[in-house]
């Protein structure tokens, strides 16, 4: 694959045909290469089977790049990628790249067994299920809203996303985290800085700016709970680390901002994604407002068909080797492409079939290995509790505008809609 076309994977306009151009690329093998601009290799592994085994492979491919490349390599590579900012925008970048470096999906063992359990306690079965009777309230109290805005306008409308898809993870992980109710508007141009790059990218001025807000943010938060810890995640983090289970300042800064950012962006795109799956089968979507006891394994299918998550996070081969056919480099950077590998035909009989459900359907949709999403369980939850009231309580709801106005995001990692107006019946 060459590099214009390598390029191109990580824009929105592919992703609005991406699902054709995966299958061929799985036709060809289970690894597709392409150069990037600083000569660099990427591979992208797009079928399933070999998607899996180098998401659980730690020896071959390892997630911190300090473990691929020499300290010299990098320092070069990192100033090849921030050539064109100023010294002091430099330094800027260097402390991003340090503090998400460090956080739980871009860290290997030690390290990341050290971090997961810190922040594993709460992610129980029975902890996620008390949360629902909350979650159900946010997703009421949001509808609440679109309604009494409906009565006043007469109108029957909303954007699905701003309303609906965004509010309900996102509050859920911010009273989770503790984070002040007046500080919740920031996070969403936040995280969009930290999810849209993609890995040919070069330090920008803009989004180091906003990274910088957000590492700024998250110091301030921080020292306000260790002053007066509550009995939220966060605050519970912060005394543990008070009481001997030591993380520096970054690790816990990293930990931070994937549970914000990992917290909510998945799920803002598993319902709008979600929706847009049904209003393109209309069969299907009758079919679950018949059968809602169909929720659970409507929303894998979800996640199966328009996963949240695109491609994983880079991995870096940390030694010369074969791996699906093709020869890698230490130092490449390999990529499992989740969108392909959850559309492979060797697994998913009939694959671009959209059927609620389908069994089995073990996915890829949040990885696999000890990179897991550890909020998996909370993003089905989630997601069942979200369209099991909408379909509910919102009758007749189609979507505002044609399909051809619907667009998908650009963001490398995350497959995600733009926005998505809605209507239903008044």
């Amino acid at each position: 694959m060459d590099q214009q076309s390598g390029a191109a994977l990580f824009s929105a306009s592919f992703k609005a045909h991406a699902f054709p151009a995966y299958a061929a690329m799985r036709a060809e093998g289970p690894a597709a290469g392409f150069t990037m601009p600083d000569g660099k290799r990427l591979w992208l592994v797009t079928r399933f089977a070999e998607a899996s085994e180098m998401l659980k492979d730690q020896n071959r491919f390892v997630n911190d790049i300090s473990n691929a490349l020499t300290e010299e390599e990098y320092a070069a590579l990192f100033q090849q990628s921030t050539e064109e900012l100023t010294p002091e925008q430099q330094a800027m970048a260097a402390l991003t790249d340090e503090v998400l470096s460090g956080q739980l999906l871009g860290v290997d063992p030690p390290d990341h067994s050290r971090l997961r359990r810190l922040v594993a306690i709460p992610f129980t079965p029975k902890y996620i299920e008390g949360l629902r009777p909350r979650i159900q309230a946010i997703a009421d109290a949001l509808l609440d809203a679109a309604e009494a805005r409906a009565e006043a306008t007469g109108r029957h409308e909303m954007e699905l996303i701003d309303d609906f898809a965004y509010p309900l993870p996102l509050t859920v992980i911010a009273e989770m985290l503790g984070i002040p109710e007046e500080d919740r508007g920031r996070f969403r141009e936040w995280s969009q800085a930290a999810v849209s790059f993609t890995p040919a990218d070069r330090a920008n001025r803009a989004m180091t700016g906003k990274l910088i807000e957000f590492i700024a943010y998250m110091q301030a938060l921080v020292a306000t709970k260790r002053a007066d810890p509550g009995d939220d995640l966060l605050s519970g983090v912060v005394i543990a680390e008070m009481e001997g289970d030591k993380l520096s300042e970054n690790e816990l800064l990293s930990l931070i901002f994937i549970l914000i950012v990992a917290g909510h962006e998945t799920t803002v795109n598993l319902i709008a994604n979600g929706m847009l799956a049904l209003f393109e089968h209309p069969e299907e979507y009758a079919r679950l407002r018949a059968n809602p006891d169909l929720v659970r394994s409507a929303v894998e299918e979800m996640l199966r068909f328009y996963g949240p998550v695109e491609m994983s996070l880079t991995r870096w081969a940390r030694e010369d080797a074969v791996f699906g056919g093709v020869q890698m480099q230490r130092g490449d950077q390999v990529m499992a492409l989740l969108a392909s590998a959850n559309r492979d035909e060797s697994r998913f009989p009939d694959p671009d079939r959209f059927d609620i459900a389908r069994e089995p359907n073990r996915h890829l949709a949040f990885g696999t290995g000890i990179h897991a999403c550890l909020g998996s369980a909370l993003a089905r939850m989630e997601g069942q509790i979200a369209f099991t009231t909408l379909l509910a309580r919102l009758p007749g709801l189609a979507p505002a505008i044609p399909r051809d106005r619907i667009e998908w995001r650009d963001a490398t990692f995350l497959r995600g809609l733009t926005r998505l107006p809605v209507t239903w019946d008044g």
